[in-house]
This record gives C-alpha cells, sequence and structure tokens, in this order.
C-alpha cells in the first residue's frame, strides 16, 4: 500500500466533510492510505501563523470598501482535561467560567461575505498581552495591509477609551460601538451622566461629549425583549437613525461567522494535547471555513448544505450500493 502524506489541503478537505469525528483516527479511517502517526505528525509540525490566513484570503477583500468586525470567542475545552493552549475563562455562552481556548478575530465583510482577516489566542500568562492588546495590533496590521473600512464595528467590550482613540485618532478610521450603560457622557458643559440617563427619545442621534475621549454622536436601540442598546460613533455626520442602525447591524455577522465556524469546521474537537497541535487545527480550521465561504458565494449554496450535500451523497452510495 502506498502511504500518502498529510497536508493542509487533506486535512481541511476532511473537516469540511465530516459531519462530527474530527479527529485524526477517524481522519486515517477515511484514508486508509493515511496512517494515523503520519497525521499527528503533520498537526505537531505546523508552522502557520495568522499572517497566513491573510495571503489565504487577501485576493477575496475589498481593502478600501466594507467593515472591519472585532470580537471573541471561547473554543470550549469542557471536556479535556489536558491541553497546553485551554484554561478557565469566562464564556458568554455558558454565562459563567469554563475551560476553553479563546480566540480574538478579525472579520471583514461588504454586507455579504464573511472573510476572517486576522485572528489571535489569547495567552496573557505567555505574552503578557490582554484580548484588547490583541485587537489593537490586528487593526495596526490591518492599516498596514491598505484597509480603509467604511467603520470598525465592536461590542462594548472593545469599547475603551484607548480603543476608541487609536481608531479615530491614529488609523482615521470612523467606528460604531456598543456603550455600556453606566458610560459618562455630557451635553451641559462639566456635568456628566450615564448615557442610559441621557433624554434620548426614540430614533433620536444626540451629540454629546463621551468622557476622556471627545465628540460622538449617540443613540439607543430597542430589542423586541424590551432590552436596550446604546450605541457611539465618531462620525459626525452620522444624524439618519436609519443609516446609523443600517451601518450598526453589520456587527452581527461576526456572530454569525463563530456560529459557522465551530458547527461546521469542528475547530473545538481536536483532541491534541500539545499547543502546537491545536495550532494547526485552529488555523486549518479557518482555512475550511474560507472554502466553504468561497463556494456559498460562488454556488449561492449554505454552509450547511454544503457538508449534507456530502454526506447525502455518501448515504445515496451506500444505499445503491445494498440495493
Amino acid at each position: 500500500m502506498q502511504h500518502q502524506k498529510c497536508s493542509l489541503e487533506v486535512y481541511t478537505n476532511f473537516l469540511i466533510a465530516n459531519q462530527n469525528r474530527y479527529s485524526g483516527i477517524e481522519l486515517s479511517k477515511s484514508v486508509p492510505e493515511l496512517s494515523h502517526d503520519h497525521i499527528t505528525r503533520w498537526l505537531a509540525h505546523g508552522k502557520y501563523t495568522p499572517g497566513d490566513l491573510w495571503k489565504h484570503v487577501q485576493p477575496l477583500v475589498s481593502e478600501k470598501q466594507g467593515y472591519l468586525i472585532g470580537d471573541d470567542s471561547l473554543l470550549s475545552k469542557k471536556f479535556s482535561r489536558e491541553n497546553e493552549l485551554a484554561k478557565l475563562q469566562y464564556s458568554g455562552n455558558a454565562h459563567g467560567l469554563q475551560n476553553g481556548i479563546c480566540l480574538v478575530n478579525l472579520l471583514w465583510t461588504n454586507g455579504e461575505t464573511y472573510i476572517p482577516v486576522d485572528y489571535r489566542i489569547y495567552q496573557k500568562e505567555n505574552d503578557d498581552k490582554t484580548k484588547n492588546d490583541h485587537f489593537q495590533d490586528m487593526l495596526k496590521k490591518a492599516k498596514k495591509r491598505g484597509f480603509k473600512p467604511f467603520f470598525v464595528l465592536m461590542d462594548a467590550w472593545y469599547g475603551s477609551v484607548e480603543n476608541l482613540k487609536l481608531i479615530s485618532k491614529e488609523l482615521r478610521w470612523n467606528f460604531i460601538c456598543n456603550l455600556k450603560s453606566n458610560r459618562k457622557v455630557c451635553v451641559t458643559k462639566g456635568l456628566y451622566v450615564s448615557v442610559s440617563d441621557l433624554p434620548l427619545a426614540d430614533k433620536q442621534v444626540r451629540k454629546v461629549w463621551l468622557k476622556d475621549y471627545g465628540y460622538v454622536l449617540v443613540c439607543k436601540l430597542a430589542d423586541k425583549d424590551g432590552g436596550i442598546t446604546y450605541l457611539a460613533t465618531n462620525n459626525l455626520s452620522l444624524t439618519d437613525y436609519d443609516a446609523y442602525i443600517v451601518n450598526f447591524e453589520h456587527r452581527w455577522k461576526i456572530e454569525e461567522f463563530h456560529r459557522g465556524l465551530k458547527q461546521t469546521t469542528g475547530i473545538e474537537k481536536c483532541y491534541a494535547t500539545r499547543a502546537v497541535s491545536q495550532q494547526t487545527h485552529i488555523f486549518a480550521s479557518f482555512i475550511a471555513f474560507v472554502k466553504l465561504e468561497t463556494a456559498r458565494m460562488k454556488e449561492q449554496v449554505s454552509w450547511y448544505e454544503q457538508k449534507a450535500i456530502i454526506n447525502r451523497s455518501a448515504t445515496t452510495a451506500y444505499l445503491l450500493q445494498s440495493a
């Protein structure tokens, strides 16, 4: 039997084709010419970086258009006893502490396509960098790569004064971000109130002074359950409420991206314990997602349906064989 070598192409195609079992053992069973030991060695010797992701996706983006969206996501490892990258940290989905690997991601979208352009693995104990440090590093890198987005979009976690000043004053971009309800704003000089206490009518866009930052336009967005989200932008010409919200709502693309990445590529389901093996799997999962997204845009078939088609074809072949 001639042995086959594991490669990024083989591994990413396996992630796309597989429905639930993403282990090296399962890959070796799917491709008998590919040994489990070789797959393990390939994962352990991967040298892929976020820069390699950019090289892969650069032809798919228009740097002078679209939006850059920043957010983080926890890869759950709650059943993993030994994992060099995983640690106990807060999970928004679990609303509490959970063992996992935290990714800080930067997504580009033009409103139609979802392209991850950068990511960082949060390991403060190794590099002494916070999630906000990683976010800033990725934005600076995006500037060097020629990006000039319509807006940078982020939630309240990334809406710190330092981040807002970096985006608007150093990078000279526009932003729209969530504001925590207790962020201080001023309408009358010297008199600060929490943004939640600011008189703000429905669909009103109001110019205020954001404490320690400067002038912004704020508005509020009510959800169907009565919850209120407060928004701020440094684009002082964005006075039309509907246009404000249309731009901001692109931020939800990164939530859809995170859900799709986890459900279609098995990014959380690598059972290797070594850090470099996990890093290789994470990188390959990003590439697998980009393949799915490229096909979605070309063929107008969802990520989930693409995987279903592969499974359906295998089922059909099996049924025909047994008929």
